[in-house]
């Protein structure tokens, strides 16, 4: 895109200069803030909302009710606010929330919510959606989550902080993805993976602790240890959930990271990856 910027035009508003190049089209109704580029034959419709700072690629198109907040970068070819691949959705007037920093390569594909799911799918900041995943319906997806190339998430998904899924890999609708977890390559996820946890193979199961990724919370010795303890009564014993939480309650003590399990636990309608 940028070997040809001298083919952009500029157009001014109250408040700013945008760069549309002259084959993209840009509805009427739609908002571009200060400093955005529009790519070789994108289309952006007239419920988008794009912040500050955003680049869009060639050929992506932006349908429904799309807000982008700043300095996002939407590769060739993405799809950002597509119809609901759900067969319920009648054309209601939902929308896709995407936060700040975030990156969307190639192919990406976000869909927008339906009314059966809330009305909303939710992007936070600092995303990497690597080449050709797939966003579904009412999939909510916190902060610094990455996830590689063709991951695929079912409607209803909902994904934590600084999660990673590995490339090929999917999760079933209505699971749930906690903080930090990991998810190894070509994993099939069908179940819930616990905050911290690791998850491989079709079905996926637990594979034990994203250790990496807790240190570099800068944990002291003493939350490892709680972590460890919470995953040895919930993985390696024969305990059901409801009697791990309970015993998480009384023989673990108090901390976020404790609060973290428990609620995780609690909210599980589909079972954890064991």
């Amino acid at each position: 895109m940028k070997n040809e910027m001298n083919n952009y035009t500029t157009e001014s508003n109250e408040s700013s200069e945008t760069r549309i190049h002259p084959t993209a089209i840009i509805a009427p109704g739609a908002e571009l803030g200060r400093g955005v580029v529009v790519g070789p034959f994108s289309v952006v419709g007239a419920k988008v909302k794009i912040g500050d700072g955003c680049e869009i690629g060639g050929h992506v198109v932006m349908d429904g009710r799309v807000t982008i907040g700043k300095k996002n970068l939407i590769s060739a070819f993405a799809s950002i606010g597509s119809r609901p691949q759900d067969l319920k959705y009648r054309g209601e007037d939902t929308e896709l929330l995407i936060g700040d920093n975030n990156m969307f390569r190639e192919y990406s594909n976000l869909s927008l919510g339906t009314d059966g799911g809330g009305g909303k799918t939710v992007i936070g900041n600092d995303n990497l959606f690597m080449v050709s995943t797939h966003v579904a319906h009412d999939c909510i997806v916190g902060n610094h989550v990455i996830a590689a190339n063709c991951v695929a998430l079912g409607g209803h998904v909902l994904v934590g902080d600084r999660a990673v899924l590995g490339g090929l890999s999917a999760v079933h609708q209505f699971c749930r993805v906690g903080q930090y977890a990991m998810i190894a390559g070509g994993a099939m996820v069908t179940q819930d993976v616990v905050p911290y946890g690791m998850v491989q193979g079709d079905r996926a199961r637990i594979n034990g602790l994203n250790v990496v990724g807790i240190r570099r919370l800068g944990l002291k010795n003493a939350d490892l240890q709680d972590i460890k303890s919470m995953y040895h009564l919930v993985f390696d014993s024969s305990l059901t959930l409801e009697d791990a939480r309970a015993r998480i309650l009384s023989d673990v003590g108090p901390s976020v990271h404790r609060q973290v399990w428990l609620d995780f636990l609690q909210k599980s309608d589909r079972g954890v990856c064991r």
